[in-house]
């Protein structure tokens, strides 16, 4: 990747991670769900590249540059949650994963590939001109409790090193798994599509 490249990458992980900050920060509920939308605004709308916004555009090649912007994408999140986690924003991401960690690795992966569908849907629409879809999607996840790779890299990150060390093998196995749910998720649109080709 070029360096211009990684920055976008870097500037949608802290674009997310801002978004989870608003999140945790307002309680959640439907406030924190409505205003995490200013994240995929900002990516959709400046043009950075976030993982679940390029994931549709990734079939067959391109997979280790798509797990690229995942990595660079969790350096933002990092870097946000570096300044604003402790205290209650920490508290509240650990019963965010703590939630995640209670529903198991294996719902989580089929969760996540409802707001992988969810996302192509919202980035698709405003690509051509239709924003209502990103303005609701997003809430619309987030109330689902449907995890997003990158969300959950703020969150994570926002956890403390006590939590992780202590959880360190659920959080690793339902993270492995919602990473190919939400590109799984982001994708159903080819799916249908080869269908109707066949």
């Amino acid at each position: 990747m070029r360096i211009n490249e990684i920055f976008k990458a870097i500037l949608a992980g802290m674009a997310i991670g801002i978004a989870g900050f608003v999140n945790l920060n307002v309680g959640g509920g439907i406030l924190g769900a409505v205003l995490f939308a200013f994240g995929l605004l900002a990516v959709v709308s400046q043009g950075f590249w976030l993982f679940t916004g390029m994931a549709h555009k990734v079939w067959r090649n391109g997979h280790n540059r798509l797990l690229t912007v995942l990595f660079f994408n969790f350096i933002g999140c990092m870097a946000v949650a570096a300044v604003v986690s402790g205290g209650a924003v920490t508290e509240a991401a650990e019963g965010i994963i703590t939630a995640r960690i209670a529903k198991g690795a294996l719902r989580c992966g089929v969760l996540s590939i409802g707001c992988g569908f969810i996302m192509t849907t919202a980035v698709r629409g405003a690509y051509g001109g239709n924003w209502w879809p990103l303005l609701f999607g997003v809430p619309v996840f987030i109330m689902c409790g449907f995890p997003h790779c990158v969300a959950d890299a703020f969150y994570i990150s926002s956890c403390s090193r006590e939590f992780l060390l202590d959880n360190l093998l659920e959080v690793l196995l339902f993270y492995i798994v919602i990473v190919p749910g939400n590109y799984i998720g982001c994708n159903l649109y080819r799916f249908a599509d080869q269908l109707k080709q066949s």
